[in-house]
């Protein structure tokens, strides 16, 4: 019988998954900062928030991309330590103590307001509020995804099959990722999506360390965790070429503004 993670509240799920996600979670493709640089004008002056920034994935694109200050607002502690650890070197890095309900920062503060990988945790009316409140006049909010490809090779299709029959709430999980009622209503002025292609080519140990940085894998000790890693093994060593498999991605981002 499955032991479902449901009961972990949003903010500490990935406490003991830290170096995991820091280590082998995707990063986003060059191409989105590009994107908002050209469409949506961040440039050298901008002020982000990154709300939900956990490790600093998205934050250091957006640091390497020139932003003149970048906050990372995440209220998780472990996570926070570890952004911390690795983005202090930028001058332009701000670690923040706060959630996506209650940022703590300034009204009218930032140019833009980020959340990769994290929308789905949040309240999303709260935060809705909450992002009106420091954004500046004319200022955008960017929502990232990297949504995993499910069906599109054999293997892809062997790894949703083993979430499926293994993940502690991988079902309910997945059907909190975005749809197009959930955008129209955080965006009632309307917004606009775009998504962009990218790939993690994995040897098994990278392939296990980005497994067990998600937060519907059981950890060692969960009944579920040994059978769920025996199956990955298996799955890799059937499709892996030279060493290696492919997972693949599509960054998928929505952007709109809210006043």
């Amino acid at each position: 019988m499955k032991v479902a993670a449901t009961d972990i509240e949003p903010t500490k799920r990935f406490t003991n998954r830290v170096a995991n996600y820091a280590a082998y979670r995707p990063k986003y493709p060059a191409a989105v900062v590009e994107f908002l640089r050209a469409e949506l004008g961040l440039n050298a002056s901008s002020v982000v928030a990154d709300v939900g920034a956990g490790t600093g994935i998205w934050t250091e694109a957006l640091l390497q991309g020139g932003c003149r200050t970048v906050y990372a607002v995440e209220p998780n502690d472990a996570m926070r330590a570890a952004a911390e650890s690795s983005l202090n070197r930028y001058p332009d890095f701000k670690s923040v103590n706060g959630a996506a309900e209650a940022t703590t920062l300034a009204d009218a503060s930032v140019d833009f307001v980020t959340a990769a990988q994290a929308f789905h945790w949040f309240d999303a009316a709260g935060a809705r509020e909450e992002f009106a409140r420091i954004l500046k006049p004319d200022g955008w909010v960017v929502l990232l995804w990297n949504m995993r490809r499910v069906d599109t090779t054999p293997f892809l299709r062997e790894l949703e099959r083993i979430l499926r029959a293994y993940g502690t709430d991988y079902e309910r999980v997945a059907a909190d990722n975005p749809g197009r009622e959930l955008m129209e209503e955080f965006f009632p002025r309307g917004y606009g999506t775009r998504s962009f292609a990218h790939e993690q080519i994995l040897d098994y140990e990278a392939l296990r360390g980005r497994w067990l940085s998600a937060s519907y894998v059981p950890l060692a000790g969960h009944p579920d965790h040994e059978p769920m890693f025996d199956a990955l093994r298996r799955a890799f060593d059937a499709h892996q070429r030279d060493g290696a498999v492919r997972i693949e991605y599509e960054a998928v981002v929505y952007y709109g503004q809210l006043l």
